[in-house]
């Protein structure tokens, strides 16, 4: 099960957010980018406390394409020091997981 991972990512405007979904979708480096927002961030940064809104794009792929998914995000990402994490799936339906190995790259 832990061959999936779901990838954060947050940006501050809702079109950086769509750039970044439709760039890992049409390279086949994710199989759905799920777009929230906005939210309200608190965060320090450079030594301030800072609050920003903010779209949070949660991306569902192979755990062996993150490394892809990340360096695509940061060729595009507007942030100076962007957060992209990933979180395993744990547990999820096999048609969703036999969808999502269908719907990206075989490593």
């Amino acid at each position: 099960m832990n061959r999936y991972v779901q990838v954060i990512t947050t940006v501050s405007k809702r079109s950086e957010a769509d750039k970044i979904a439709r760039v890992l979708i049409d390279k086949k480096l994710a199989a759905c980018v799920q777009i929230i927002g906005p939210i309200k961030s608190a965060y320090r940064w450079k030594g301030r406390i800072e609050n920003a809104k903010e779209w949070i794009c949660l991306i569902k792929t192979r755990k062996t394409l993150y490394k892809k998914v990340e360096s695509a995000i940061r060729k595009i990402h507007p942030y100076e020091v962007p957060e992209i994490i990933a979180m395993p799936i744990v547990a999820a339906g096999k048609d969703y997981l036999k969808w999502l190995s269908d719907e990206t790259l075989r490593r």
